[in-house]
This record gives C-alpha cells, sequence and structure tokens, in this order.
C-alpha cells in the first residue's frame, strides 16, 4: 500500500450562517502535501485560500461557521478533534505563517519573549534555554545581531524583519509541514527574493513540507512542486508546476498565466484582464462558477465539472482536453479588449466539439 501523505484534505467544505443565507467559502477541497514537498494554493481575493489553511490549522472558531469533510495530518484525523489534542500539534507538529507580521505579533511583548514561550508551549525547556533558542531561530532566518533583535518590540523592526521573526516562530519547534499564507505580502523585490529563498533553505535544513497560498505566480514559480489553482471556493485545477505552468487547461489559468507580463518577445501594448470580477460566494452561479467570465461556456457548463484528465494533471473544466491548446492559442492571439466576437466563435466551436 502506497504511504499516506503528511497533509491529505478530502471534500473540505467550510459554511458560514449570515443573513444572506448560508455562503460556503470552501465547496469540496480536496489536495495532499507529501513530506518536503512545497504545494502552491493560487488564485485571485476571495476565492477561499485563506479559509482552507485555517480550517486545516483549526482556527476556524466562529459559532456560525460549520467545517465539514476530512483532514488528516500524519495520520490524525483533525476535523472533530479536541481543542486540547489540536494545541499538542499545533506549533509543535504544524504551524503557520500568517499574511501580517504586524498583526501576527502582539506589539507588547518582545520578539524573544513571543517565540520562546512557543517553545516552552510545546517542550519542557528553561526560560533561559528556551530565549538561547530564540537567538539561534532569530540567526537561522538571517536577522542580523540576533542576541539583540531578541530583546526588540515588533515595531522596532522592518516589514522584512518582522517576517522572519514570524518564521523563525513557526519553525521553532520543527513543524513536520509549514502553511505560509501570503508570506512575501507587502515586502519588496529584494526581501520577497530573501524569503523564498529561506523558504527553500528551511525545507533542507529543516525537513519541513509547507504549504503555501499566494496569488503571485511568481512565488509559485520560484518554490513549488505542485500547484492547485482554485476559484471561488473550488480547486479549478492541480498538477506538476512544470504542467501547469507550460500547459495550463483551465480557461481561468490561462486568465491568470496571460495576465503577466511576458519576459521575451514583443511587449504588448496592454496586459490581457480576466473580464468581470469573481462570483459572491453567497449567490454562485449553476455549474462552472467560472463561466459568466469565461467566454467559451456551452450548455454543458450549467453542470458543475469534475476535475478530470491525466492522474497527475486535472482540470475542472467541460471543454474537450484535445481542443484545449488551440482554443488558448487562438485566444493569446487576439490583442486584449477585442476579443468578443472570437470567443463568440471559439465557444461555437467548443460546443460542437462537446457533442
Amino acid at each position: 500500500m502506497p504511504a499516506e501523505p503528511l497533509l491529505a484534505v478530502t471534500d473540505l467544505k467550510v459554511s458560514f450562517r449570515t443573513e444572506r443565507g448560508v455562503v460556503r467559502a470552501v465547496d469540496g477541497v480536496s489536495l495532499a502535501v507529501e513530506a518536503r514537498e512545497i504545494v502552491g494554493l493560487v488564485g485571485e481575493s476571495g476565492s477561499g485560500k485563506t479559509q482552507t489553511l485555517l480550517a486545516v490549522m483549526g482556527l476556524i472558531d466562529d459559532p456560525n461557521a460549520v467545517v465539514e469533510g476530512s483532514i488528516r495530518f500524519e495520520g490524525q484525523e483533525l476535523v472533530g478533534m479536541k481543542r486540547r489534542a489540536l494545541d499538542r500539534i499545533r506549533g509543535r507538529r504544524m504551524a503557520m505563517i500568517f499574511q501580517d507580521p504586524m498583526t501576527a505579533l502582539t506589539p507588547v511583548h518582545t520578539i524573544g519573549t513571543q517565540i520562546a514561550e512557543q517553545v516552552r508551549a510545546h517542550e519542557k525547556v528553561s526560560r533561559a534555554a528556551a530565549r538561547a533558542r530564540a537567538v539561534d531561530l532569530l540567526a537561522a532566518v538571517g536577522i542580523p545581531r540576533p542576541e539583540l533583535a531578541v530583546a526588540r518590540f515588533p515595531h522596532e523592526l522592518s516589514g522584512g524583519m518582522r517576517q522572519r521573526a514570524v518564521i523563525a516562530m513557526a519553525l521553532s519547534c520543527n513543524p513536520a509541514l509549514l502553511i505560509a499564507d501570503e508570506p512575501t505580502t507587502a515586502l519588496d523585490v529584494t526581501v520577497q527574493a530573501q524569503i523564498l529563498e529561506l523558504m527553500l533553505k528551511l525545507r533542507e535544513d529543516f525537513g519541513s513540507a509547507v504549504l503555501i497560498v499566494t496569488h503571485d505566480l511568481g512565488v509559485v514559480a520560484e518554490v513549488a512542486d505542485r500547484v492547485n489553482v482554485m476559484y471561488a471556493g473550488r480547486i479549478v485545477e492541480a498538477g506538476p508546476k512544470p504542467a501547469v505552468f507550460r500547459n495550463p487547461q483551465h480557461p481561468y489559468a490561462w486568465g491568470l498565466f496571460d495576465s503577466i507580463p511576458p519576459i521575451d518577445g514583443p511587449r504588448p501594448a496592454r496586459l490581457a484582464a480576466i473580464p468581470g470580477s469573481p462570483p459572491s460566494l453567497a449567490s454562485l452561479p449553476a455549474g462552472c462558477a467560472f463561466r459568466p467570465r469565461c467566454g467559451y461556456g456551452f450548455a454543458a457548463c450549467g453542470e458543475r465539472p469534475p476535475l478530470a484528465g491525466e492522474p497527475h494533471h486535472r482540470a475542472a473544466c467541460w471543454l474537450p482536453e484535445a481542443e484545449r491548446p488551440a482554443l488558448r492559442a487562438a485566444r493569446r492571439a487576439v490583442p486584449p479588449g477585442a476579443a468578443t466576437a472570437t470567443a463568440a466563435a471559439t465557444a461555437a466551436t467548443a460546443a460542437g466539439g462537446a457533442r
């Protein structure tokens, strides 16, 4: 029998009761993270990425929230696990880097105090030993003069240094899984590169797997082994990074990649953009949630498509798989802003090919 993944999420659903009815922020997400693997979860804001991470960490405690499905970590089922049992896992075997390092750190305590507190929560060590561990961790993440930085408050560090301190805290107990929510947001390009290099180094030094959420495809290209593309609470494409980047299968993924400035070739007068806006999770369209923005919709799209295709590269799309390369090539050949007639023609072609 094949070994069970380090993290296996199966048919995860996260719903919230609101004044407008039940809103499903995560709708049937399934993904896996193997040991020492870096998996990317990408998509526009509001697609459910952060809620997926919070559900994995067991941090959704809203009384109006309902979490369904299965989350297995190191063979243990986390959905429904008691708080005390979860606390023995979180921070020790599974840790999270939150999106905003300023709000993730307590402003009235020093950096060293906060790191040492996490160490002592999971290990029986003295205050002095925990503080010494904090100094070593700050040095490991590249903070200069860590013996001084350990006594500083969060507001005394730059954004990049605060992010490194948050990473040091997450690594304080050598977790098997590191969950990173937009770890490079609001950082300048130079610091972003340093943080990404640090994450790769930490995998080598600590052997941690990483589940990273971002809307920056450049970040995924730099560090990920596999990629999951998420839209409206659902995964619409999943596969190894080379396959997803070189041959994306879902029209939403086409839009994401085509909106990136090309590195070589002629410079476009205008970047391509995905028309419209993400749908409200309170009133999702029937069938494929991307249909109103797609341009290739036909009758079959009225039903929700399953993730299908090659075993290791799947997409949730009714377009015939054999016709997708030609459809994308035709899409890329049309200047941005002049695609209405072409979209109508390709939609008719797709509908004919699907019959």
